[in-house]
């Protein structure tokens, strides 16, 4: 058996929860939250206001992705020193907490797109390995992981589709594929909150060519489809954990 998350988003209290327990678990990617659109709660609202937040939701939400970005340029503008030292603290505690939820747990994480990849590196307990691109063996199974989000707001995590399609080249065919981000499949690419498509063409290639058997992933936290069969590949979103406090199970049996 293999437990997976994806999507934390800073839920502290339901990961030390659920994240103990007979089997390792396998977290893929966006530990912290900036912010949680169903609230508007996150790292940037304790920083930069909730106003600040809510018209930048707003913006998103209806697809104006340039007037949000021109909205961030400008509340930052002549304050970028103060706000950079701001968002560091805040996202180091932030990675302080949820890591402390791993504390003993077999875990292997790998970092999505809002995630800072070396500061999440910092703080994992000892009992959690960092995977950026590797395989390993679990349940009998080779399990490819891949850390990385698709290219959005040129946050930390984001990688070029080249660097994905070159990550999953060096890891191989595997029975398992992990990443944080969806294939290029817009039924499981598309959040319905604002409808903007985040696939990776590099994962679909991937499982095209290769097909294993399993493809596990998150980044879309309402999707049109959860599970979607790619040739012989069961390609599934393992949910959004803040929102559902739930771990997905992988159980061949």
């Amino acid at each position: 058996m293999i437990r997976l998350v994806s999507d934390v988003h800073g839920a502290v209290a339901a990961l030390g929860r659920e994240a103990p327990g007979d089997s390792p678990l396998l977290v893929l990617g966006d530990l912290i939250n900036f912010i949680d659109y169903r609230d508007n709660e996150g790292i940037v609202t304790d920083v930069a206001g909730r106003d600040f937040v809510d018209e930048v939701v707003r913006l998103r939400s209806v697809g104006d992705y340039t007037s949000a970005g021109e909205l961030w340029r400008e509340h930052s503008r002549g304050r970028e020193t103060e706000f950079k030292k701001l968002y560091a603290t805040a996202i180091a505690n932030a990675y302080v907490e949820v890591c402390a939820a791993l504390e003993g747990v077999e875990a292997f994480v790998t970092y999505g797109n809002v995630d800072n990849p070396t500061v999440l590196r910092e703080h994992l307990p000892g009992t959690a390995r960092y995977i950026e691109a590797e395989v390993i063996h679990l349940d009998g199974m080779t399990v490819g992981i891949v850390g990385g989000g698709v290219p959005t707001i040129n946050s930390p995590g984001e990688i070029s589709n080249d660097e994905m399609a070159n990550r999953l080249g060096r890891i191989g065919p595997v029975d398992m594929l992990c990443t944080h981000v969806a294939p290029a499949v817009p039924a499981l690419s598309t959040d319905v909150i604002g409808g903007r498509q985040k696939g990776s063409q590099a994962v679909l290639d991937y499982i095209t060519q290769h097909q294993p058997k399993y493809h596990y992933f998150g980044d879309i936290h309402q999707p049109q489809a959860v599970t979607w069969n790619i040739g012989a590949t069961v390609s599934r979103n393992v949910g959004y954990f803040r929102a559902t406090g739930r771990v997905f199970v992988h159980d061949a049996d």
